[in-house]
Order: C-alpha cells, then sequence, then structure tokens
C-alpha cells in the first residue's frame, strides 16, 4: 500500500504544471554530492576527456597517488586525507559495534559484491574493477573495461552478479558512457561481460543505453530551470537484480530535472529490463503509446541506492534531492515520485516549486526525507544474525559534511513499513561512506571514500563488540 502522492500515471497537469512552474531559469548550481557548475570553484572543464578502453588511464600502485585521466582531481590543493588504520569501538543504541578496515588502498569506491566463494568484487568511480580475494586486495585492475568518462562524478559506478553467476560468469556494470560519434556527449550505460575470476573480462557488450546523449553545450542551450548543476553528475547508475532474474536500473535526472516527467526519456526514471536488455512483458509501460517500455517508475532526482529486502522482496531506493529533500523511497511499478514538480528540497535559485512537497495527489511520498544533511549512498535492509537487534532496519550509507553527519544511518521501520526511529552511526571516522553491503556472515561491508572528487577509499568491516571492551 504506497501513501499519497498516490500512485497515479503522469497527467496532462502535471505535464502542464512542469512546462509553466519550471520554464525560464539558467543552469546553476548542484547538491550533495555534485561537482560544481561550470566556471565555478572546483568544477571540472567541459568537454572532458573518457578514460580509454580498458578503464581509467595508467594510475599508480594500489592506493597511491597516480593520476587518473579525468578523475576530478582536487587542482593544487593537497589530496584529501585516507581513513585510519582502526580499528574503533562505536555505542550505539542497540550495543556496541567493532569496525575494521579491510582495505584502505581504493580510489573512489562505488559499489561492492560478494561472490559466491565469498571473496569481493568491486568498482572504483575512477575506471576500474578490483577483488579482494581471502581478505586481500588484488593489485592489478581487472582488466577488459570499456571507454568509460570518469569526469566529475561520473565513471564506473553500480555492480551486480548475475543470478545465475556460478553457472554462467556473467557480470554486470553500470558506467557513464561517451558517445563514440561525439565525446562531449555522454549518457548511462549497462554492460554486461563474463569473468571467469582471471585477470580480465570477456565477451562485453552493452546491454542498455539511455537514449539522452547530453552535453555541456546542450546544457547551455536547453533553458533550464532552477538552478540545476553540471550535465556530467546525477547519473544515479545503481542496478540489482530481482529474484525472478529481472534487471533494475536506476538513471539519473543529469541535472536536467525537467526530463524525469517525460515518458519519452530515460533521465529521472527507474528502469527495468530482461538479463539482456530487452523490455519484461509485464513492465507497467509497455505497450501504452508515448512511454519508453523499459520505464519502471518515474519522477526522480538522482537515485544512489537500489536494494531488495531479501526478506520480503520490496525494493527501496535513495535519492539525492535539491537542497535538502534527500529521499528513501518504496517503489513501486507505475509509480511517479514528484520531481521535479514535487519536492521536499529547495531550488538552488530559491524558485519556487511547481506543485509543492508531500501529500499532491498523483506523487508517491517518501518514507523518510532529510532537510540538508542526507547525501545518502546505497543502501540495505538488515537480515543477518551477527546484529540481531538491527533485523528488517533500513541502514543507509550517507555522505554528509561532516558538520552535518555523515558515516551510516540506521532506519528503524514500524509493522506499516513506515520509519519511526532513525539513528546516526560511525560519524566519528571522518569519511564519507557509499555503498553498504551485508556479508554472508551478517557483518556488514561499508565502502568510504575521503571526497567526492578522486580520493582514497576504503573497505571496512562492521562486527558486534564486546560489551566490556
Amino acid at each position: 500500500m504506497i501513501r499519497a502522492r498516490h500512485r497515479t500515471m503522469l497527467s496532462a497537469f502535471g505535464i502542464a504544471a512542469l512546462t509553466l512552474g519550471l520554464g525560464g531559469c539558467g543552469a546553476g548550481q548542484s547538491g550533495g554530492d555534485e561537482a560544481p557548475a561550470a566556471g565555478q570553484p572546483g568544477a571540472t572543464p567541459a568537454p572532458a576527456a573518457a578514460a580509454p578502453a580498458g578503464g581509467a588511464a595508467a594510475a599508480g600502485p594500489a592506493g597511491g597517488a597516480g593520476q587518473r585521466a579525468g578523475g576530478g582531481g582536487r587542482g593544487g590543493r593537497g589530496a584529501p586525507p585516507n581513513i585510519g588504520e582502526g580499528p574503533w569501538d562505536f555505542d550505539t543504541q542497540a550495543g556496541r559495534v567493532h569496525v575494521s578496515v579491510l582495505t584502505r588502498d581504493l580510489q573512489s569506491p562505488w559499489s561492492i559484491v560478494f561472490l559466491p566463494d565469498g571473496d569481493l568484487l568491486l568498482t572504483e568511480r575512477i575506471g576500474q574493477l578490483r577483488v579482494i580475494r581471502d581478505g586481500v586486495l588484488d593489485p592489478t585492475p581487472i582488466a577488459g573495461l570499456p571507454a568509460i568518462n570518469n569526469t566529475s562524478i561520473g565513471g564506473l559506478m553500480g555492480l551486480a552478479l548475475h543470478p545465475d553467476f556460478e553457472d554462467n560468469d556473467l557480470i554486470y556494470f553500470a558506467y557513464s558512457k561517451p558517445n563514440p560519434a561525439n565525446e562531449g556527449e555522454l549518457t548511462t550505460a549497462v554492460a554486461r561481460a563474463r569473468w571467469d575470476g582471471g585477470a580480465a573480462l570477456a565477451d562485453v557488450e552493452d546491454i542498455f543505453v539511455a537514449r539522452d546523449w547530453y552535453s555541456s553545450e546542450m546544457s547551455s542551450s536547453n533553458n533550464r530551470c532552477c538552478g540545476q548543476g553540471p550535465y556530467n553528475g546525477s547519473y544515479g547508475a545503481r542496478i540489482a537484480f530481482d529474484d525472478e532474474g529481472l534487471l533494475y536500473i536506476t538513471s539519473g535526472d543529469r541535472n536536467w530535472g525537467e526530463k524525469a516527467q517525460d515518458p519519452m526519456s530515460h533521465l529521472g526514471k527507474i528502469l527495468r529490463v530482461n538479463d539482456d536488455g530487452s523490455v519484461p512483458r509485464d513492465n507497467p509501460f509497455r505497450g501504452r503509446e508515448g512511454y519508453l517500455p523499459e520505464i519502471y517508475s518515474l519522477g526522480h532526482r538522482n537515485p544512489t541506492g537500489l536494494r531488495f529486502d531479501p526478506e520480503t522482496g520490496v525494493l527501496y531506493s535513495t535519492e539525492f534531492g535539491p537542497r535538502g529533500g534527500d529521499e528513501v523511497n518504496r517503489i513501486e511499478a507505475g509509480a511517479n515520485y514528484g520531481w521535479m514538480l514535487v519536492s521536499n528540497g529547495d531550488h538552488y535559485n530559491d524558485e519556487p516549486k511547481a506543485l509543492g512537497t508531500n501529500g499532491i495527489e498523483g506523487f508517491v511520498d517518501p518514507i523518510k526525507f532529510w532537510p540538508p544533511g542526507g547525501n545518502p549512498g546505497n543502501l540495505i535492509v538488515y537480515r543477518g544474525d551477527e546484529f540481531p537487534a538491527w533485523r528488517g532496519n533500513i541502514l543507509v550509507a550517507v555522505m554528509s559534511p561532516t558538520t552535518l553527519g555523515r558515516g551510516l544511518v540506521r532506519l528503524t521501520l514500524d509493522g506499516s513499513g513506515q520509519v519511526v526511529a532513525e539513528e546516526r552511526m560511525l560519524g566519528d571516522i571522518g569519511q564519507r561512506m557509499r555503498d553498504v553491503a551485508e556479508g554472508p556472515d551478517g557483518r556488514i561491508y561499508v565502502l568510504t571514500e575521503a571526497a567526492p572528487s578522486a580520493s582514497p577509499g576504503s573497505v571496512i568491516v562492521l562486527e558486534a563488540g564486546n560489551p566490556g571492551v
């Protein structure tokens, strides 16, 4: 059962409100994890160069300071500090947590998955695929990636194993793809490849490429409203399989928020495809005139998290709002989540929202939203045994500035699935937290990074602590 904003299709009224309420302002800032707009301090020049096929440009040794092409560097400022060596113990509302560092030799880690043997496969946004075997990071990235544009906050992002990975060796990854005909134009793509555990991928092919190629030149001439950010941000790019082997893809609005309500655009949507990229027969908009058939839900800004509850099958997503208004959403087929007509945040130029905030007929409210201080990464619904008091809770990796409480957020749900309590944890570690995953043993694994741009990163591990320590 979903709350108001009730689940309905996009109406003529909504399209009219988008046209009348959002037109006429130039592009400007962006928020949260976004890079500054071109011309602002810290902006990445455009057009951007792509990392060559096979991953990012030549890097130094694992954990070193080798230069990555287009990696969103920090100019002349010193490199941000890496995580400490640990371990640490933290008292939480549900008991003590012991935190250790599995590796601190990563660069901008983005997504992590467990392999059937318990080893870990992960992406680095700079354009590298890494493996941790028996608790040790392989110093050599896996070869064979396609050309990836890793400027601003783009790069190699979401990662998933095919449900039959043990039999078919298929992995899937989302990335920012340069247009072969015009490298200044970028879009979100999902590729699959075979990986047998060796040094390189094989049979790499795109199974989905968003139709919306977008460039700096286009962003300066498309009459966007509301002070939106640069063209090379807000990719979304999380991916997850359901129990039936269908693949879900978050596609951010690319800071062209008007597209989130456009049913003929992939921007600002959650998409669903078969494992080969074809369209499932029961997709909510398949066969509906004027709608792209891959659309599963619409009205999203930058959905940076996507995860199924392994016990109930409910799909949750986290989403970056504009200035404030970061969200956790329960995702349902055909639902419209409001952006950019409805938001709990504020536009960067203080332009009024077209329809308002919550309780708007035709749109679905988030189950949780934050004023400034959310900045969510990925999430899980915890179902393990290591932390019995956390079972059924949502854990969200967050990237807020230190003053607003970065770390790991624990959300407690009531019987109807609504959030009734929130606890922020691990903020004293001082790192942005990008992804969170539950291990086979119930321990919790978190990807951390020092800064939004190319920066040192780590994997930390949470386990139950000894109350007497």
